[in-house]
């Protein structure tokens, strides 16, 4: 699953073979790397319950089916994060049209997500929700300020969406802007509604930048209440650091201690 990372893996990865150290699970065929995928969306899911992301029946996290890739998998409407398992995720084509599952599809998870799957056939992973501090920073209409390594991440590597602040993203033309702003990033915050990350790889890493990109809007909104003005990363420092820390494997790495947190806590993930 993480071949293409085996330069960068080797980086941290310790150099005696007898440690302990996270590796991805091989799998032989489409229908062990889906059951794979939607294990580890609904352990993705049950992060966003942990980290308290929930809005109602707001937000959605999608991940397309590793066979039929115009269908992706995604949490049922109005189902708490809590509650998602793997017996109630549903599969979606394009047109919102539930292919597989019991449960409807969030319309507004359809317009984005739909589209954003559709101009990119190499997104994999796709997380969206409306939290607290995101939906707040995103009403500044502003990328991130680089003021901590953890914003350095993000370094030029988010775009933000103005198009349709503030309106609900039912209709095609909000999708389309918001596929448009994925191009060669990996986070867009879209003004006056909030935050989306995406992964070409895993929803693990998808799920770790939306917390990170959430905890990164938190820092910013604190730092400029206190009135100081902050000390900026100087630009090659911070492009070094995205380099570095902000890389779809380290998004994956990073979410590997909640995903054995939640395995070893909540049992009822894959009934």
């Amino acid at each position: 699953m993480f071949h293409e990372f085996k330069e960068e893996a080797s980086v941290y990865k310790p150099n005696q073979d007898n440690l302990i150290f996270p590796t991805a699970k091989t799998c032989g065929s489409y229908e062990e790397l889906r059951q794979e995928l939607k294990k580890k969306l609904v352990v993705a899911c049950r992060a966003f319950s942990y980290f308290k992301f929930d809005y109602g029946f707001a937000g959605h996290l999608t991940v397309r089916d590793p066979e039929h890739k115009d269908l992706y998998w995604t949490n049922p409407m109005a189902v708490h994060f809590r509650h998602v398992k793997l017996s109630n995720l549903i599969l979606v084509d394009h047109d919102g049209h539930v292919v597989e599952g019991k449960y409807s599809v969030n319309r507004a998870g359809f317009v984005l997500h739909a589209a954003v799957h559709k101009e990119h056939p190499e997104i994999v992973a796709m997380c969206h929700a409306h939290t607290v501090h995101g939906t707040a920073f995103a009403s500044l209409g502003k990328p991130l300020d680089p003021i901590t390594q953890d914003a350095c991440a993000f370094y030029e590597d988010h775009n933000v969406v103005t198009e349709a602040a503030g309106a609900v993203a039912v209709s095609e033309d909000a999708g389309s802007d918001v596929a448009k702003a994925f191009k060669d990033v990996k986070a867009v915050i879209h003004q006056n509604h909030g935050l989306l990350t995406m992964s070409k790889h895993s929803i693990d890493s998808a799920a770790f930048w939306f917390s990170a990109l959430e905890r990164c809007c938190q820092q910013e909104l604190m730092v400029r209440a206190s009135g100081v003005e902050p000390k900026l990363v100087p630009h090659d420092r911070a492009v070094y650091s995205r380099e570095n820390v902000g890389s779809d494997y380290i998004g994956w790495l990073h979410f590997q201690p909640i995903h054995d947190h939640l395995l070893s806590t909540e049992k009822d993930m894959f009934e």
